[in-house]
């Protein structure tokens, strides 16, 4: 139980004495960057999901 109770002690020590934590900007920034790479993927995916929908369309119907 000493061992576990020691680890706890550290990881504590480590977490909020040796990280570097972001600061609230740069978490803002962070999440902002995400948020935009996020919408330009699926514009992306949007455009190739209807593309392909209307090239298959056409074949379809040329082929009645």
């Amino acid at each position: 139980m000493a061992k576990v109770s020691e680890y706890i002690k550290e990881s504590y020590i480590e977490l909020t004495q040796k990280v570097t934590w972001p600061t609230w900007t740069e978490l803002v920034n962070s999440a902002v960057l995400v948020l935009v790479a996020a919408f330009i993927i699926a514009l992306v995916i949007l455009v190739m999901d209807q593309s392909i929908n209307f090239v298959l369309k056409q074949f379809y119907t040329s082929l009645t």
